[in-house]
Order: C-alpha cells, then structure tokens, then sequence
C-alpha cells in the first residue's frame, strides 16, 4: 500500500448579515465567510488537501470562482466530488487533520456535528477526521474579526 500527504488551506472575509457555514453546517453568528461558494473554510481547506495528496492539483482548477453553476454552491457537493474523484482514481481517505482560526463564535461544541457531517460526505468514520478550534488571542484580522481561516491535512492511500 503506498501512502500519500496533502496540505490545503483557505481563508475568506467575513461579513455582517452574512449566513456563516463552517465543516458543512450553519453556525449561528452575526458574521458570515463571503465568497463564491458558501464560502465553507474548513471544506475548502479539506478538498485542497485531498486533492494535493493525490496531485489533482486544487479546489480551484476543478471549481473555479469564475463558474456561474457554482454560485452560492453548498460545499458539501464539492467535497463528495473531490471525494469521488480520489475513489475512482483508486485512492481511500485515511485520515484529515485540521484547524479552524476564528475569533469569534467559540465553535468547539459544533465539532461533533461537523466530524459527523463531514464522515456522511466524505464516507469515513467520525474518527478518522480531527477538527480543532484556535483563536489568535486577538490578533490579526482573525483577531479583529475580519476573516476565519482554516487548513487540513490528509492521508489517502492505494493499491498502486
């Protein structure tokens, strides 16, 4: 069995008034990430991970921000995509580590509802995905809270 590692990352703005998606569920906060998609972070950050493992390049080349079919798109779409790609290319997903970066809202009780989210989309176990929440102790524009960041890291593996 040969192993692979892949790194992704993302950041977006964050806005008043705007709906807030974070690991594939709504986040109730008065701030939302601003972007072409649901501008969902910690997904985008997982694709890019998974992606790179297999050298499927990024989230971009394969969902570009220019696409008027993605506007507003979920990304749990994207994600189940990227995720049947990497199957049909003949790799599994072993395990995705991440790290969310938010001021605000404190998002540590979500995690269980994300991990679980995410295993349905991605058709791992709960177990085999790690989310952890840091704030940068104010800080920055996460800080001044502006924007959220997130990045991932994934461990595929195959047959090859």
């Amino acid at each position: 069995m040969k192993t692979r590692v892949g790194l992704g990352s993302d950041i977006h703005k964050l806005e008043k008034g705007k709906s807030f998606s974070l690991g594939g569920i709504k986040i109730p906060h008065d701030k939302g990430a601003v972007g072409h998609s649901d501008a969902d972070v910690l997904i985008h950050a997982i694709c890019d991970a998974l992606l790179g493992a297999a050298n499927l390049r990024d989230i971009g080349f394969h969902f570009p921000d220019t696409s008027s079919e993605l506007k507003n798109i979920d990304s749990k779409i994207l994600l189940k995509k990227v995720a049947k790609l990497l199957k049909d290319k003949g790799y599994k997903i072993i395990n995705i580590d991440s790290i969310i970066n938010l001021q605000k809202p404190k998002i540590s009780t979500f995690i269980p509802e994300m991990q679980k989210v995410l295993s349905l989309t991605m058709g791992i176990k709960e177990n085999d995905i790690s989310i952890k929440a840091k704030t940068s102790e104010n800080l920055g524009f996460i800080g001044r809270e502006e924007g959220v960041s997130a990045q991932a890291v994934a461990l595929i593996a195959s047959n090859v």
